[in-house]
């Protein structure tokens, strides 16, 4: 069974940082590109995402705050954010990409999802 478990969220100042976390069940990295989407009140996002091979893609929005890494022994991926703004608030969620493992993008129709972790900013 696969399972993807999100932590890390919580709230935080503008300007704060947090890092989330996806834990993965079932799956090796190996064989799966990992993506984070984030959805708040009329608006869903695709923000990162890192492929197989370690290729990563970043939203314009985010790009030079957030990043993303994975932890292949502790089959975990995570996504750092910095400099956050209330505009970040929403909730996080992490899904896995079989089809095209080493090529990532947000765009692809992803085969796991996890519950999501809340993330809110504060101004």
């Amino acid at each position: 069974e696969v399972q993807l478990v999100e932590s890390g969220g919580g709230l935080v100042q503008a300007g704060g940082s947090l890092r989330l976390s996806c834990a993965a069940s079932g799956i090796t990295f190996d064989d799966y590109a990992i993506g984070w989407f984030r959805q708040a009140p009329g608006r869903y996002e695709g923000v990162s995402c890192i492929s197989a091979r370690d290729s990563t893609y970043y939203v314009d929005s985010v790009k030079g705050r957030f990043t993303i890494s994975k932890d292949n022994a502790n089959n975990t991926v995570y996504l750092h954010m910095d400099r956050l703004k209330p505009e970040d608030t929403a909730i996080y969620v992490c899904a896995a990409d079989r089809k095209q493992p080493y090529y990532c993008s947000v765009r692809h129709e992803y085969d796991y999802w996890g519950q999501g972790t809340q993330v809110t900013v504060s101004s």
